[in-house]
């Protein structure tokens, strides 16, 4: 076993890696930007390393200087966690150069399942069954294109190289091919460096059902499936193991065709084969394809280790070490049921567009294991991912793993920034879901999930109360003429004001909220609305926040604060900080509402921004390459006298 081990990445993967050092007496060294200064995997690591600034180009992407950074605190091997350089195998190949360890697949492994086509037509060779498409080398767009017809609307293009829905665009009609292509090489180009395509046939209702594998380079096993069915933007949300539905037949089809597919290439750590499920027959052993590799611990890996309580991450360093499998593929075995949620900072009903801030307060249930890089106080930045946590759950069947799920997200808390909390807890209440009846595109059919909660009135009258940092009052507290003095508290929910009139009675508050009335009264157990017990909440800056199931949170206005009138619709706002990739307009140039205008990049993701409405462009503030502030203006139309477009 190694000695020390360097952490080639940041937030909740390092931490997580750190604490099964930690077990192994094994001393860990970590890097950081400056960004992540204070960051947590900073704080927990027995030695730390300064990288540089912010952009992952000067800081997580710089090999060479994490390399001389393992060297100089040296450190025996490297761990590159997942993303960042850890499907890089020229990295792989520069850190064995320098007498390290890789803590993960040969260089060769990578580049042979690193781009997508060359991996589809080695799975083929080895008998793993592939979805068809096309895989050519001729990336012509009108090539591309008339393949794209040959195989049959719907289609998706994917970048041959990466993951995580990068370079991914769902096509259903040949008139939106060109300009899907388009944005995929764009976002696949910013994203690895290559803009090579190819296109597959899109399963109509598809599941996606992964297999973990893990191998020494000797032999392979699998440790059964994962369920990443629940997914927006082609990135996971919920995932589970097993897959429910799962049958013994299908399991060791799957499960065959994976250690296949690792054996083919003499793999070595811990990987994942992704295939696309045909759900509309349920699942069969014809009815699945291979759809990529993952030569790296995947960020689901903690419900594989929920149902087989294998530590992932140990067995890496075994096997990096020199060691061979654990355990054989007769002594693995699955225990019970298990779930995974990300917890983001993202504005849900706004697309999943990434959020940032500060977070005022965080805090999980002992319920759950927690996999995080933040704390309180800590800030979501725009330069990286912008995970919060992983909460996952066990239980002995799925049922009550569900239930568990439930309950931690309901007692999950986080006031700072807008999240997917919400947006978390109505999917794992969602009945399709609950009776294991998904797929990839059950969260973009049900609009209800991602809507913005509405408040109730006892919420509003919650709010009020924490807003006004009122307590319960005296019985003559408040009282003028014998007539009892009410107060207005005004609260935001978006742009949407939410006036609240509260008057005090006897043990508490009338809140008058539009034509309702609740009866607020406080007990030693806390405040109750209309006799229902109110969940935590708290007050942070210009802001209140209600916490439990249903989390909401309201701003609290300025009454001296007067907001400009303006060109609302008259103007393209950065929705965050970001990078200006593209400007698709020019001064002068008409446009009609939903066209693009400017691409922006952050938080790894490229972001369209399109006309609010038809008109003519008065101005062009930005260039491809800028760094913008979030609220910046970027592209405005001009109005005329009225205020309608011209």
């Amino acid at each position: 076993m190694f000695d020390r081990i360097l952490i080639a990445n940041r937030g909740e993967i390092a931490c997580r890696i750190i604490r099964t050092c930690r077990r192994l007496g094994v001393q860990t060294v970590a890097v950081y930007s400056d960004a992540d200064a204070d960051a947590l995997h900073v704080a927990m690591a027995d030695q730390t390393v300064r990288l540089g600034p912010a952009p992952v180009a000067d800081s997580y992407l710089r090999g060479d200087l994490i390399i001389r950074a393992a060297l100089d605190t040296g450190a025996q091997a490297i761990h590159p966690g997942y993303g960042f350089l850890s499907e890089n195998p020229d990295f792989v190949d520069a850190v064995t150069a320098a007498g390290l360890v890789f803590i993960g697949p040969s260089a060769d492994a990578i580049r042979k399942m690193g781009l997508k086509d060359a991996a589809k037509a080695l799975m083929a060779q080895a008998g793993v069954p592939v979805v068809p498409g096309y895989l050519g080398a001729d990336q012509d767009a009108d090539v591309l294109a008339q393949e794209a017809g040959g195989i049959g609307y719907p289609v998706l293009i994917k970048a041959v190289a990466g993951g995580g829905g990068k370079g991914m665009r769902l096509v259903e009609r040949a008139a939106d091919f060109a300009e899907a292509l388009e944005s995929a090489r764009a976002e696949a180009r910013t994203a690895f460096g290559n803009a090579g395509v190819l296109i597959e046939k899109y399963i109509e209702r598809p599941r996606h059902i992964e297999v973990q594998v893990f191998g020494d380079g000797h032999d392979a096993v699998h440790l059964f499936e994962r369920d990443c069915s629940l997914q927006r933007r082609h990135q996971k949300v919920i995932e589970e193991a097993p897959a429910p539905g799962m049958t013994d037949a299908m399991r060791a089809a799957m499960g065959d065709a994976a250690v296949r597919a690792a054996r083919a290439i003499g793999y070595a750590g811990a990987g994942t084969i992704e295939f696309i499920v045909d759900a509309s027959r349920g699942l069969r052993t014809d009815g699945f394809w291979f759809m990529e590799m993952n030569t790296r611990l995947q960020v689901e890996h903690p419900v594989t280790e929920a149902i087989t309580g294998v530590d992932l991450v140990e067995w890496q360093l075994i096997v990096a070490a020199g060691g061979r499998l654990p355990l054989t593929q007769d002594q693995l075995t699955i225990t019970g049921h298990a779930f995974e949620a990300r917890l983001y900072a993202e504005d849900v009903p706004a697309g999943f567009l990434p959020a940032t801030g500060t977070l005022a307060h965080l805090a999980f249930p002992d319920t759950a294991r927690i996999d995080s890089g933040v704390t309180t106080g800590a800030e979501i930045s725009p330069w990286y991912d912008p995970m919060i946590a992983k909460v996952t759950v066990h239980g002995p069947d799925r049922a009550t793993a569900l239930a568990r799920l439930r309950q931690a997200l309901d007692a999950t808390q986080v006031a700072g920034t807008v999240t997917n909390l919400g947006f978390l807890q109505r999917l794992a209440a969602d009945a399709d879901f609950a009776a294991g009846q998904m797929d990839t595109g059950l969260i973009g059919r049900t609009p209800a999930l991602t809507q913005a909660a509405v408040p109730t009135p006892a919420q509003c009258a919650h709010a009020a109360l924490i807003a006004a940092g009122l307590d319960w009052p005296t019985p003559w507290q408040g009282f003028a003429l014998w007539q009892p003095i009410s107060r207005n508290v005004t609260l935001l929910q978006g742009e949407e004001p939410h006036i609240v009139t509260l008057t005090p009675m006897a043990g508490g508050w009338d809140a008058r909220v539009g034509d309702c009335t609740v009866r607020l009264q406080h007990d030693a157990q806390g405040w109750r609305a209309d006799g229902v017990r109110l969940p935590p909440a708290m007050r942070h800056g210009d802001a209140v926040t209600l916490f439990g199931a249903g989390p909401l949170t309201f701003g609290i206005p300025d009454p001296l604060d007067r907001k400009a009138a303006g060109a609302g619709g008259d103007a393209v706002l950065a929705p965050m900080p970001g990078l200006v990739a593209q400007v698709a307009v020019a001064v002068g140039q008409v446009v009609v509402a939903g066209e693009r205008m400017v691409v922006l990049e952050a938080m790894k993701m490229e972001h369209v921004l399109r006309a609010p409405r038809d008109g003519t462009v008065a101005t062009v503030a930005v260039t491809p390459g800028d760094q913008v502030k979030a609220g910046a203006a970027l592209v405005t139309l001009e109005a005329d006298e009225a205020g309608t477009a011209r």
